[in-house]
């Protein structure tokens, strides 16, 4: 028997034109829905090897714009800090102008005082609050490490609303200051000046208390320290209270005096501090020295 096929010549080249409008249709779908003439390494391989370093590029580029973002939002944060704090500084000047005025009864220089501490309080609010991302931009964990001076000397004190320096003790080498903010957290209780040239050595507060927790000598002997600090306050309000101004200008003298040589015949005092140094440690002016 002999068979045969019939061929509709017209029907195939109808389906070859409808199979290749189905493949143009979905890629112009595609190239709407991702907007991209080139989706694939089948359309083009080597353009799309081009785009895609363009896109690695361009995702570089962003990552560093957002960078750039966020550290100018950084900067302006730490700037309109900065602005507050300088217009309360320069409020603070001005009570402290104020208040040196002759002529003022003790209830205005209370009145003074207590704005000179609101103004004061308000600065500690804004340092505390200038954060970005969790960060403050003005303060730092090294405002409660603790300092070890290793070499020179530095002059402890603070000061009054009038400007006037409260010397509270002199260090030199070996010595150790910043313990008590690095314990309770809070602000400095006073201010370090350097006398000489100095260097010092930091220990995170963290990492002190640890050590005084595991080494209890360490611990007793930062007690000896602190008790030797309220017997030298005592000293020196007993010293205000009961003497006069030069009598505690010659006993600041004795105090910062050593022994020359081991025959301790002969006292110096070396560095010799300025007037003004002396004159803080023994409350009072630098005209009396």
């Amino acid at each position: 028997m002999v068979m045969s096929i019939n061929t509709n010549s017209g029907a195939m080249a109808a389906l070859q034109n409808l199979s290749k409008t189905s493949q143009s249709l979905e890629t112009t779908q595609l190239r709407i829905t991702t907007g991209l003439r080139v989706n694939g390494p089948k359309d083009d391989a080597a353009t799309f090897a081009i785009a895609q370093n363009m896109r690695g590029d361009i995702a570089g580029m962003n990552a560093v714009k957002t960078a750039l973002s966020m550290g100018e939002a950084t900067v302006n944060v730490a700037i309109s800090a900065g602005q507050a704090v300088s217009d309360l500084l320069t409020e603070m000047k001005a009570k402290v102008v104020q208040a040196n005025q002759a002529g003022l009864d003790t209830d205005s220089k209370d009145a003074l005082q207590n704005e000179f501490t609101s103004l004061r309080n308000q600065l500690t609010t804004i340092v505390e609050t200038a954060e970005f991302n969790g960060k403050n931009l003005i303060t730092s964990s090294a405002s409660t490490n603790v300092y070890f001076l290793t070499s020179g000397s530095v002059h402890v004190l603070n000061y009054t609303i009038t400007g006037r320096a409260i010397s509270f003790a002199r260090l030199g080498e070996g010595s150790v200051f910043g313990e008590l903010a690095a314990i309770d957290g809070k602000n400095r209780s006073a201010t370090i000046v350097a006398e000489t040239s100095c260097q010092v050595a930091t220990l995170a507060a963290r990492d002190f208390k640890s050590l005084l927790i595991s080494e209890p000598n360490i611990a007793l002997s930062l007690l000896e320290k602190m008790s030797g600090i309220i017997r030298m306050c005592d000293e020196q309000i007993f010293d205000v209270v009961s003497l006069g101004a030069q009598e505690r200008v010659c006993l600041e003298l004795l105090r910062l005096a050593k022994y020359k040589t081991e025959s301790q015949k002969e006292l110096v005092i070396d560095p010799c501090p300025s007037q003004s140094i002396i004159a803080n440690g023994a409350h009072t002016t630098r005209e009396t020295v």
